[in-house]
């Protein structure tokens, strides 16, 4: 008989790097530091930690309003902590949640929750919390913390979609830059399969291009070298980067002045980055080195097949 639990799937982002760069010691130690920190804090918040997975940590908790607290909390603290590697070497943390029933076998957990969280870990950016609908159920956003849809995701192994929810949690960036909810029913209606797609369109004025998921990673800027080209002098030389990871089109903004996503039917909400990476799902347009506010901003209007 399984036991109703919100599993959490913590991973240190860019450790392989980190061995790279810093050696085998001196990452090995790094890293087990940090990983036996996130256990610790993990059963501080009420969690039970099943086991570490050499740069991540697999805990269990009891709900998901006490798992979403855990994990913000976790997020902030990690974010302030002292024990940072070097900015070019850094180790941002990404956390997945999903709620089901757990079956229990000997010290270790199995079932479709697992499967759901360990997903969305692999998928989610660094700095980033993904979670299922099924975590948020009775849970309420509060100060700083917010919920963005990101839409249904299919799940390796798994027949039906999962609806995925970010949980935006730094209390320093204003929430009504990162708050895209946008309705429901829209979004559901007129993905009808998995948002993340395998190929992106992206248009600029009357240039149409398609890309297919092995033929990234692209680059969008205003020089020719780039896969695609915007010519405006707001859009820096190489602006931005788009990837393929683990079944996601990402955004990553390499820009001097940012960049600016508004996601159809989020209801006006745009996202900022500056030097930061987003899941692109659905279709919406992306503002490169100025504001929607600004009427003349080079806009490119993309959209994930």
């Amino acid at each position: 008989m399984g036991v109703p639990a919100t599993v959490v799937f913590t991973d240190l982002h860019g450790s392989t790097a980190v061995f790279e760069a810093l050696g085998n010691a001196v990452a090995t130690e790094t890293i087990t530091h940090i990983t036996a920190w996130i256990a610790q804090q993990c059963e501080y918040a009420g969690g039970r930690v099943i086991k570490t997975l050499g740069d991540g940590v697999l805990a269990l908790f009891p709900d998901g309003d006490t798992a979403v607290r855990a994990v913000v909390d976790l997020q902030r603290n990690y974010q302030k902590n002292a024990f940072r590697t070097p900015r070019d070497k850094a180790l941002p943390l990404r956390v997945g949640l999903a709620s089901g029933d757990v079956e229990m076998v000997g010290t270790d957990c199995y079932g479709d929750a697992v499967n759901v969280a360990s997903r969305l870990c692999d998928l989610c950016g660094p700095g980033q919390i993904w979670t299922d609908a099924a975590s948020l159920n009775r849970v309420a956003e509060s100060q700083g913390v917010t919920f963005r849809m990101l839409g249904p995701i299919s799940i390796r192994g798994r027949a039906e979609l999962c609806t995925v929810f970010q949980i935006e949690w730094r209390e320093e960036v204003a929430s009504e830059l990162l708050t895209m909810q946008g309705d429901l029913e829209h979004i559901v209606a007129s993905a009808g399969h998995d948002v993340l797609g395998r190929e992106i369109e992206l248009t600029w004025l009357d240039r149409t291009r398609r890309f297919r998921s092995f033929e990234l990673p692209v680059h969008i800027g205003r020089v020719r070298s780039v896969e695609f080209m915007v010519s405006d002098p707001r859009v820096s030389r190489t602006h931005a980067r788009l990837d393929w990871r683990n079944g996601s089109v990402v955004y990553v903004d390499l820009s001097s002045y940012g960049s600016w996503i508004r996601f159809a039917g989020a209801n006006g909400s745009d996202v900022l980055l500056r030097r930061e990476e987003c899941v692109l799902h659905g279709e919406g347009d992306l503002a490169l080195g100025a504001s929607f506010a600004d009427v003349s901003v080079p806009t490119v209007h993309f959209r994930v097949i």
